[in-house]
């Protein structure tokens, strides 16, 4: 019994004088690191990361127990994967990186920011709320939309690397810069000329209902008050 109650007090007495050599550079350094691993999780869950980085994982975990059983063969084969490996995710994840770097560019605060914002439930019943009146009001208007909700995969990456355009053009235009642009098409031309103006459904659905088509760059200020207010921009698709 005296053993066990000198082993405790001699166990508690260095984690006490590990906790009290701690400075307040040491909380900084910890809290940074947290910040870091904290971006870096959220950056693969929230793009098509997930599982590759799972894959990475078990990668890391079999590499160290070749190391641990002596496998050299092995080792050497996932050493010299790894180092090959870290520029191919360089260049897989290029997109990626270059839209995250760009955003610490833009404001590297907002992101601490929102680290304070509650995470309620009452917000998921509130989005469930407004995407059914939404669709009750673009039913009551016969409006054709198309709702995307978020499943495991999430769609920051096919949003930021989509296609931005301010019309329809003969071609894409940041492929090739001959494109001409239309004021005015209808919805056969586009059909015969193959031209991808937005998702063939959502596109025939506004075709057999006699729904005109607006395409602008919603990315410019003050445009969609320019649509509202009736004032042509971008290209008309209409029959």
């Amino acid at each position: 019994m005296q053993t066990i109650l000198s082993f405790l007090t001699d166990t508690f007495g260095k984690l006490g004088a590990q906790f009290l050599s701690i400075s307040f550079n040491d909380i900084v350094d910890i809290a940074l690191l947290a910040v870091v691993l904290y971006y870096v999780y959220r950056f693969v869950r929230e793009r098509r990361a997930g599982k590759l980085a799972l894959g990475l994982a078990i990668l890391v975990v079999f590499y160290a127990l070749t190391a641990i059983f002596e496998m050299h063969a092995m080792s050497f084969l996932l050493q010299n994967v790894f180092q090959v490996g870290l520029l191919a995710l360089i260049i897989l994840f290029q997109p990626e990186l270059r839209a995250a770097l760009e955003k610490v560019g833009g404001d590297p605060l907002r992101s601490i920011r929102n680290l304070t914002e509650p995470k309620e439930v009452a917000e998921t019943t509130r989005a469930i709320d407004n995407i059914c009146i939404a669709a009750s009001d673009m039913a009551r208007d016969r409006t054709g939309a198309l709702i995307v909700i978020e499943n495991k995969i999430r769609l920051n990456d096919v949003i930021a690397t989509g296609t931005r355009v301010d019309g329809v053009y003969t071609a894409d235009p940041e492929k090739d810069p001959a494109a001409v642009k239309f004021d005015e098409i209808s919805f056969e031309e586009v059909l015969d000329r193959r031209l991808k103006v937005m998702d063939l459904t959502a596109f025939t659905l506004c075709r057999e209902n006699g729904l005109q088509i607006i395409v602008f760059d919603m990315d410019t200020p003050g445009n969609l008050g320019k649509v509202l207010a009736g004032e042509r921009i971008g290209t008309l698709v209409k029959k």
